[in-house]
């Protein structure tokens, strides 16, 4: 492995990469059940759980923490990731899987860094769109005292919206990214742990397969119902 990146022993480096992944993918868990309220509850009673949802991952002493955690597992899984691909192709400039690329290693893990990439924009777009808007943004209170961020999401996903159509498309092509992302990146945190066992590793791989899949189709679902509905 490279020793170029944020760190440069090549064993930290695997490590900590497959340590902020999969805290990732429990971050994934946890913003998808808040954010499947906008699915199963509506009208008042939706604005309400949703909004309520949304302070308290903002001022829960708790959450705060474990949301710099997520921003800095972001960023170095990101930025490190990034340095790493771009390090490996410079030192293989002629590919040596480049005539049975298929035959050595799946679509997904030649095109990491391709994907996460994508996912890194997707993110900076959406913190934009609602974490920034949340934090500092000029939202009204609803009936019940809170920030609407309720109101924020519905008028962006809002076919009155010129561009959420833009929005709905460019969202859900994101979430096909990163479960191309997640269909390897999940088995191979593990395995870059050393939790392989004859017996284990098999349903760690289904397992990732089914998260791959599972987690952004919810994600999508909730443009796609939120400007369906909206029509």
């Amino acid at each position: 492995m490279s020793n170029s990146g944020i760190l440069k022993s090549s064993l930290a480096k695997k490590y900590v990469m497959a340590l902020t992944g999969l805290f990732l993918c429990l971050f994934l868990v946890g913003h998808l059940a808040g954010n499947l309220q906008l699915l199963l509850k509506s009208g008042a009673e939706g604005q309400r759980a949703f909004n309520e949802y949304a302070q308290f991952m903002t001022t829960f002493p708790l959450v705060k923490i474990l949301s710099y955690l997520t921003y800095a597992s972001v960023l170095f899984h990101a930025i490190d990731g990034i340095v790493l691909t771009m390090a490996n192709r410079k030192a293989r400039p002629v590919g040596y899987v480049n005539e049975k690329g298929s035959a050595n290693s799946n679509w997904s893990s030649r095109n990491m860094g391709i994907l996460g990439t994508i996912i890194l924009v997707f993110l900076v777009s959406h913190m934009q769109n609602f974490w920034y808007q949340m934090h500092f943004g000029d939202i009204p209170n609803d009936p019940n005292g809170l920030k609407d961020l309720y109101g924020v999401v519905l008028k962006f996903f809002s076919p009155e919206n010129s561009m959420s159509l833009f929005a709905v498309v460019g969202y859900v092509l994101a979430q096909g990214a990163l479960a191309f992302h997640l269909s390897h990146g999940f088995a191979s945190g593990f395995q870059s742990l050393g939790l392989r066992h004859a017996k284990y590793t098999p349903v760690i791989e289904w397992s990732g397969k089914i998260f791959s899949v599972l987690v952004p189709a919810l994600f999508a679902i909730i443009p796609i119902y939120l400007y369906i509905t909206q029509q």
